[in-house]
């Protein structure tokens, strides 16, 4: 049985298969999760906030009539969490979750020990109370601490593979014993978790008749399984890099090494991040920096308006003055590429 706290994982040869649904690259679930909205992470907590209380109220004041509304605060939550990149590919009891309270209150003498004070499914239930409190804290943690520890270690490796991969983890994992920046103060650091694992054999789930040997791994909170599936992919060559065009994070795989993602660029109906990429770079070798590209763009589209009669010459000089000043930010390093357009696209 799958639950959103209780599940486990098949790793294998680079990949990760949730139970016998959909398999990803190691790294993969991480970036995901990384791009995560964080007004999502957000709302959950509001809602996961909410539940607690009714919940909370529900066992102090054995108040039989409140089932049906704290399941439905809880269903808010499940709507939440049950989208989320990694549960959506998870082979989960939804119907089970979304119906807890109103089926342990059909068992009678269940209810009656659930609603004793101290008894081991009290406890129980309380602690699943309080994760789930927790929950969008603990993944907002883990995006913190991987994008501060990719930005100021990973970003500006010469070589992108396993072996630099451990030195640069090397260099965070001593800074972070010592008291690193990135620390929270007078928090220990440490990449340890409680995990149960063994070993099964499987058939190939894409090559027929191939045997595979997999490690089955249990966890107790996505937050463990995301720290795994990264460090998990660090081990493997792959890594989230953070696409120098978009600003949205992409798994950069073993063997490559590009700072631009394939996905659609901003602004572009056709052209990936990629391909934008290529062309900047061509445009360096002639001495142009990539600001200098969308400054010319826009300078040629105000001169055409002031061509035709739709800039007084006093707009036209504010205009280019303006745009200029923007690309002089985007050169020194003071907006990004991708802001520096947005800026443009608004004149």
């Amino acid at each position: 049985m799958y639950a959103y706290d209780e599940f486990s994982v098949l790793f294998w040869e680079g990949n990760v298969m949730l139970g016998e649904g959909a398999s990803f690259p190691l790294g993969q679930m991480t970036t995901d999760f990384l791009n995560l909205d964080a007004k999502v992470l957000q709302e959950i907590h509001r809602r996961a906030g909410d539940f607690a209380k009714d919940a909370h109220s529900l066992f102090r004041d054995k108040n039989n009539g409140a089932v049906i509304p704290v399941q439905e605060k809880l269903n808010a939550v499940w709507d939440l969490i049950f989208g989320l990149p990694f549960y959506r590919s998870l082979p989960l009891n939804v119907y089970g979750a979304r119906n807890l309270f109103p089926a342990l209150f059909q068992d009678k003498a269940v209810w009656n020990d659930l609603m004793k004070d101290g008894s081991e499914r009290n406890k129980a239930f309380m602690v699943f109370i309080d994760k789930l409190e927790y929950f969008a804290q603990s993944i907002e943690n883990f995006r913190g601490q991987i994008s501060g520890m990719l930005e100021l270690y990973f970003e500006n490796l010469p070589r992108r593979n396993s072996e630099s991969y451990a030195v640069a983890y090397a260099k965070y994992f001593r800074d972070m014993t010592g008291g690193g920046a990135l620390l929270v103060p007078d928090t220990p650091f440490g990449q340890e978790f409680d995990l149960k694992v063994k070993f099964v054999p499987l058939l190939h789930p894409t090559v027929k008749g191939k045997p595979i040997l997999a490690e089955e791994t249990e966890f107790s909170y996505l937050s463990f399984f995301l720290y795994t599936d990264f460090y998990r992919g660090l081990i493997a060559g792959n890594i989230p890099r953070r696409c120098h065009n978009c600003g949205r994070y992409f798994l950069l795989n073993k063997g490559y090494d590009t700072c631009y993602c394939n996905s659609i660029a901003p602004g572009e109906t056709e052209k990936t991040c990629r391909k934008v990429g290529a062309h900047k770079k061509e445009a360096r070798k002639e001495g142009k920096t990539p600001a200098r590209l969308e400054y010319d763009k826009v300078y040629n589209k105000l001169k055409t308006r002031r061509a035709r009669g739709k800039l007084s010459v006093d707009e036209w000089n504010a205009a280019v003055a303006l745009a200029l000043e923007y690309k002089d930010k985007a050169e020194a390093g003071k907006i990004t590429d991708l802001e520096l357009k947005q800026l443009y696209d608004k004149m």
